[in-house]
């Protein structure tokens, strides 16, 4: 990957400022109004067209890389999509977006559901194809390499407690509740963790483990999708926490498509660094209510959000409140 000179780092910069955070503001006040009404595709694309729309003003020239799939399955906020009003002086960058983290529980209005952008310097995000990943992640603070997805969950809990200093019966792990990990739930339960099973957003679910003392989730364990894995590794980059990915394609078409992304080993295991690197920040406003950001409020008066806007270069971590008085710039 191409290291920018300091002109490229101060004009990222600009465009990295809160600027991003309105992005998902945006997105997240039109999905929530869907909200708890059943109509998944509705929600989604309402949310879609808003982040489209709001990415669109920016002063960049973004590239998705991570999106809402190929050209063919998706007319906006593809892979490969250019967006962005730059000007010739206007900094070039790579797109990750997810219009709605999360859209069962929105449209079930079930918690953790968010609206979520990510931006970093050109060719610093991992390009996945729309397959499965399998992931192992847990918060700051611990040795480097502790986790690793080439043994077993037993042998890596067991790592971690003994790092954090306590029985493995005091942890918490957040799976994804599908038959797919049932042999996975069987083993951490007879490891003697504690299991958080969660229907959708595995996005959250891998950022809950940067704060257990708030979450009550010590470790994320389990498959779910490629591009939601590097979006959570963007916020680890910001937060703190290790993870490790590895992707998985089941079948010839799911093979073509990693081959299409640039990927030829699907034996190698990723850590954070290899899916994200550089400068780059990483935004969510909650659509509904969550462990770490509260949902989209409507009153008379104004709508109020929750957002979290990270940057990595600093790891700074700034937790917005925001009272939206003038109302009518979300029609």
């Amino acid at each position: 990957m191409d290291v920018p000179d300091q002109t490229a780092r101060s004009e990222l910069d600009r465009a990295l400022a809160l600027d991003i955070v309105r992005v998902t503001e945006a997105t997240a006040v039109a999905a929530a109004r869907w909200r708890g009404r059943g109509d998944e595709a509705a929600a989604d694309e309402a949310a879609a067209t808003t982040m489209y729309r709001a990415i669109a003003r920016l002063p960049i020239e973004g590239v998705v890389v991570v999106g809402e799939g190929e050209e063919s399955e998706s007319p906006i906020l593809y892979i490969g999509e250019t967006l962005g009003a730059a000007s010739e002086t206007d900094v070039k960058v790579d797109l990750a977006v997810d219009p709605i983290e999360g859209t069962t529980l929105c449209a079930k209005a079930l918690p953790n559901s968010m609206s979520v952008f990510a931006v970093a310097e050109r060719g610093h995000f991992l390009k996945v194809p729309a397959i499965y990943m399998d992931k192992v992640a847990i918060g700051p603070g611990y040795p480097d390499g502790l986790i690793n997805l080439n043994v077993g969950p037993t042998e890596n809990l067991k790592a971690f407690a003994d790092a954090k200093g306590v029985p493995v019966n005091e942890l918490s792990v957040c799976i994804l509740d599908r038959p797919r990990h049932g042999q996975l739930i069987e083993e951490v339960r007879n490891a003697g963790a504690a299991l958080r099973l969660i229907g959708d957003g595995d996005i959250a679910g891998v950022i809950h483990v940067s704060d257990p003392v708030e979450t009550g989730i010590d470790m994320y364990m389990g498959t779910g999708g490629a591009p939601e894995g590097v979006l959570a590794a963007a916020a680890l980059a910001c937060m703190g926490g290790q993870m490790q990915g590895r992707l998985i394609a089941s079948n010839a078409e799911q093979q073509a498509r990693a081959r299409a992304s640039g990927i030829t080993n699907l034996d190698r295991t990723y850590a954070i660094a290899d899916m994200v690197s550089g400068d780059l920040s990483f935004a969510a406003t909650g659509i509904t209510n969550g462990s770490l950001l509260g949902g989209v409020r409507f009153t008379k008066e104004a709508i109020l959000t929750q957002s979290v806007v990270m940057r990595a270069s600093t790891h700074t971590i700034r937790w917005i409140k925001t009272t939206h008085a003038d109302v009518s710039k979300f029609d």
